[in-house]
């Protein structure tokens, strides 16, 4: 583990490969860390030829934490976007510090949820520093695909609201949070997000305030089609069709914003990825590299 610095935000990140193979950085979800892509996944891209970097985006994990800044609510943020303490683009130049800090000329970048919409943001304004761009369970703007059923809404922030107070309290909860959103075609592995939820905690336990701000960069970021619509560069859209947190109209507004770009959807997919496809998607990022 070490850091990267953009400005005053320090960059938690972790390395996993050899430095001849295709340098490959993968960006993380709300309110998620580096764990979220567990060490199996990444010992697997490093097979597949990546040398492969994940790291804790700023208000996340062992990265800074804009403690005392404001946490607007997403509509507030969204009519006001001076009221975010960051946008998307301050996000994206922490994952362009994490490129300099490994001295990479460019990256193959793959982001998930937030992530994704960090990866699009990062070829929009840094071009040069990216050979490829995957978007995974992400969305191009707000307004797209991103209402999910009122019952998973509640439940949801119901979960995220309760406080937790040990590992195994946060282990528990993100098996309820996956079953909440994760992908009814495939069987919930349940032993590695509880391990998923307990190291995070051990890492750093759960800060609602830094998620919150997290949602108000999203909100005030506005809409990327027109951006994305100027890239010219190699693109991978995935999304599942059972989707409840990012619907699949996302991953389609993603894939027709970006010229050229393939669209995957896996049937019974939802908003994680489950341990079954990892092997089509490390071999559909291989393909996308060579």
């Amino acid at each position: 583990m070490t850091e990267a610095r953009n400005g005053d935000v320090s960059i938690a990140y972790e390395v996993f490969g050899p430095p001849q193979g295709r340098p490959l950085l993968l960006i993380s979800a709300t309110e998620a860390q580096m764990v979220m892509y567990p060490r199996e996944l990444c010992e697997a891209l490093v097979a597949a030829g990546f040398q492969v970097v994940r790291f804790d985006n700023r208000d996340s994990g062992l990265s800074t934490h804009l403690v005392g800044r404001p946490a607007p609510a997403p509509i507030v943020a969204a009519l006001r976007p001076r009221s975010a303490p960051y946008l998307l683009t301050d996000m994206a130049a922490d994952a362009v510090a994490v490129l300099d800090a490994m001295g990479w000329e460019s990256a193959h970048v793959v982001g998930s949820s937030m992530g994704g919409m960090i990866a699009q943001t990062v070829a929009i304004a840094y071009p040069a520093r990216v050979r490829s761009l995957t978007s995974i369970s992400s969305t191009p703007s707000v307004r797209v695909g991103t209402r999910p059923p009122l019952r998973v809404l509640r439940a949801m922030t119901k979960l995220l609201a309760q406080p937790v107070r040990s590992a195994e309290e946060a282990a528990e909860r993100e098996v309820a949070i996956y079953r909440l959103m994760g992908s009814p075609g495939y069987p919930l592995d349940e032993a590695m997000v509880r391990e998923i939820g307990r190291e995070a905690y051990e890492r750093h336990p759960a800060d609602p305030v830094s998620g919150r701000r997290q949602r108000a960069a999203i909100a005030a970021s506005g809409d990327r089609r027109a951006a994305l619509a100027e890239l010219r560069m190699p693109a991978l859209v995935i999304h599942g069709d059972e989707d409840v947190m990012m619907r699949p109209e996302a991953g389609r507004a993603t894939a027709a914003a970006i010229p050229g770009a393939r669209l995957v959807t896996y049937p019974g997919m939802g908003h994680d990825l489950p341990r079954t496809l990892w092997p089509p998607v490390v071999e559909e990022l291989r393909k996308l590299a060579a």
